[in-house]
């Protein structure tokens, strides 16, 4: 899968996430607590996953592959 493809995949799951808090909000549960604010901070803390592990990925390859390779030669 190429990045843009698992960028892609990321985003169609953000509207899906942000009707359910809408519909959460709209709903006026008075017990709710702070629901949403940790169904953002959640939300924020995935995307800045895997918005990094996108830059990180091909570096981190690398090192796996230099690794197992300084390993098979030992």
């Amino acid at each position: 899968m190429t990045h843009l493809h698992r960028l892609a995949a990321l985003l169609g799951v953000l509207p899906l996430l942000l009707s359910a808090l809408r519909g959460r909000l709209a709903a006026g549960d008075p017990d709710r607590g702070d629901v949403p604010g940790w169904v953002m901070l959640t939300l924020m803390s995935a995307v800045l996953v895997a918005g990094l592990l996108l830059v990180a990925q091909p570096a981190l390859e690398g090192l796996f592959q230099d690794a197992m390779a300084r390993v098979s030669q030992n």
